[in-house]
């Protein structure tokens, strides 16, 4: 019986791990063709620094989620682990479908913010340290302002094949862009 109980705890773990690894994928791929494409909206400076409390409140939200998530991933992932040193042991599966069912429910609200975050029209660039980017038209050209979580405001730019290595302090010809010139 307990051998029967480990084949079967082996088969949904290798099933999920598989799920896991196609979702992570298809996530990669997803950011991957979102990051080829330049993004239709444009944003001044002005435009961007508004929407620092809503991306914020956001990126926080996926923060939080993602560290959830592996949390959980690195819990039933030692929990595989003691299972296959013990060749089985008694689990138990009430917890551990709570935490599977808080997992697919952090993932869902992950995958909300993060949408909502590029249906603004602004890039997340980096989750782990909360990094985004807002297309910005300087002098026809495509520059992106560059902000990171725990920045008072955004400060810097880079070009578009830059990234964050390449960030330059914001200068007026940054601040003046989209803005209508009076005479």
């Amino acid at each position: 019986m307990q051998e029967i109980r480990r084949s079967l705890f082996a088969a949904r773990y290798s099933l999920w791990n598989s799920a896991r690894q196609f979702l992570k994928a298809a996530a990669l791929r997803s950011i991957s063709a979102r990051m080829e494409q330049m993004a239709d909206r444009t944003f001044t400076l002005d435009e961007a620094q508004n929407l620092l409390p809503i991306l914020e409140s956001l990126l926080k939200q996926s923060i939080n989620g993602k560290k959830l998530i592996e949390e959980v991933d690195a819990e039933f992932q030692e929990t595989a682990h003691r299972v296959f040193l013990n060749g089985g042991t008694r689990l138990d599966i009430v917890h551990l479908a709570r935490r599977k069912a808080e997992r697919e429910k952090t993932i869902r609200r992950v995958k909300d913010a993060l949408a909502e975050i590029d249906a603004i029209g602004v890039q997340v660039k980096d989750l782990d340290i909360g990094l985004l980017d807002f297309p910005c038209k300087v002098e026809g050209e495509i520059v992106l302002l560059c902000w990171k979580l725990g920045e008072n405001g955004i400060t810097h730019w880079h070009g578009t094949s830059e990234g964050f290595a390449g960030r330059k302090p914001i200068d007026d010809r940054i601040s003046r862009a989209g803005k209508k010139r009076t005479q």
